[in-house]
């Protein structure tokens, strides 16, 4: 019977602490309640005010904070001093939001490179501030790096941010603060990359007029040999692949004239320029490992066209590579409408004995043609071009240029 009495006591006392506990959890909601009534009385409202005064210069996140939850209190009936405080709250925290969502925009796009994100940021602070140029600036400038994903959306975003910018950039629009470009400078160079880079698939042409700006500048650009790779590609598949193809409509078997020798003195100018393309790109990649893969590729390009214009020899080519940094970077030629004195033999023929069209863009690039390798220039013989086969285009691939930098970089 003791024992019995102890088993119902002991349940009794179980019961009884399940109970205690159901009611202290049950009772938790009230409690937190009574604390948010207590926090939007009057009393309470008045304290997160002087909060939010004490830190809105100094410690802004804790002004935010103070500000956020006198919001959140129910309105009721307030007077003109106490609508006042609240429009002001308002204000300042849609102010907070817009510069956190700023900040967290450059971190998301220059330190974590998260570019997904950080054009989902960057379309959102512009759907609010359309006319935000910086915004637009460090979209388009940070553009080219997109490519790599493989994200054509995304890469046709960044292209038309970039464009945006450089119109409105030289119609004279400006921004107090580059940051973290060092200059309007820097960001005119990359801006124009950007637009070089993303366009040169499609727009070869067009892309090598941003790219030939975008080594104009004192970047990092400026000395990395995917610039001029690229602009070599640009050159290759834009107006020597259209000369090329124009020379083998109109003369292709047919005996040599004046109309022909100037058709061929155009194309061998823009094939000059490729020279000089690959040959920086060469140059720049130097000895460095990280180019090892890519300078194989521009290096034998540089050689099948160096050979081309030179009777089939590699001589000088080395001197060539030596000095040409030394040299400035040649503009886009004018046009010869007036044959040279002595016109070259040399003609940029493949199998078929006329004119040969390089590679098609692919990534951005030029790219290895299919068709065809690289031979011996062709010679002219009894008045007729002879069989030569077209140096194919080359794709230069491996790391990028270097991103825009932090000043303090």
């Amino acid at each position: 019977m003791i024992f019995g009495g102890s088993e119902q006591l002991m349940n009794k006392l179980i019961t009884f602490l399940g109970i205690c506990t159901t009611v202290a959890i049950l009772a938790l909601p009230a409690a937190a309640h009574t604390i948010a009534q207590d926090q939007c009385s009057t009393e309470g409202k008045n304290a997160l005010y002087k909060t939010f005064l004490d830190n809105r210069k100094t410690e802004q996140d804790k002004a935010y904070k103070a500000a956020k939850d006198y919001l959140a209190c129910p309105a009721g009936e307030v007077d003109a001093a106490q609508q006042a405080i609240i429009d002001y709250l308002k204000k300042f925290v849609g102010q907070y939001e817009a510069a956190d969502k700023k900040n967290r925009f450059i971190k998301t796009l220059y330190v974590d490179k998260k570019y997904p994100e950080a054009y989902a940021l960057g379309k959102e602070i512009l759907t609010a501030e359309p006319d935000n140029l910086k915004v637009m600036v460090d979209l388009g400038a940070n553009g080219y790096l997109v490519g790599p994903l493989n994200n054509a959306s995304l890469s046709g975003t960044a292209l038309e941010y970039a464009k945006k910018a450089l119109q409105q950039i030289e119609s004279g629009k400006t921004v107090d603060n580059w940051d973290p470009l060092k200059s309007k400078d820097e960001a005119v160079a990359y801006l124009n990359y950007t637009v070089g880079a993303l366009s040169l698939q499609n727009d070869p042409s067009n892309a090598l007029k941003n790219l030939i700006k975008a080594a104009q500048f004192e970047t990092p650009l400026k000395k990395s040999p995917y610039t001029y790779a690229y602009i070599a590609g640009a050159y290759e598949t834009g107006p020597y692949a259209k000369l090329s193809a124009d020379y083998k409509r109109d003369f292709s078997g047919k005996d040599e004239t004046p109309e022909s020798k100037l058709a061929l003195a155009n194309i061998n100018q823009i094939v000059d320029r490729m020279i000089d393309g690959y040959a920086r790109a060469v140059a720049l990649a130097g000895n460095d490992a990280t180019f090892s893969q890519p300078k194989a590729v521009w290096n034998e390009s540089l050689t099948t066209w160096y050979k081309y214009r030179n009777n089939n020899a590699t001589t000088g080519m080395d001197q060539l590579i030596a000095g040409i940094l030394q040299k400035p970077l040649p503009p886009e030629p004018t046009p010869i409408t007036v044959l040279p004195a002595s016109t070259p033999a040399a003609t940029p023929a493949n199998n078929s004995g006329t004119p040969g069209t390089t590679g098609t863009p692919g990534n951005g690039t030029a790219s290895t043609a299919n068709t065809g390798t690289a031979a011996s220039s062709g010679t002219n013989t009894g008045g007729k071009t002879a069989t030569t086969t077209s140096p194919a285009g080359t794709k230069p691939n491996g790391t990028k240029p270097a991103r825009p930098r932090r000043n303090h970089q």
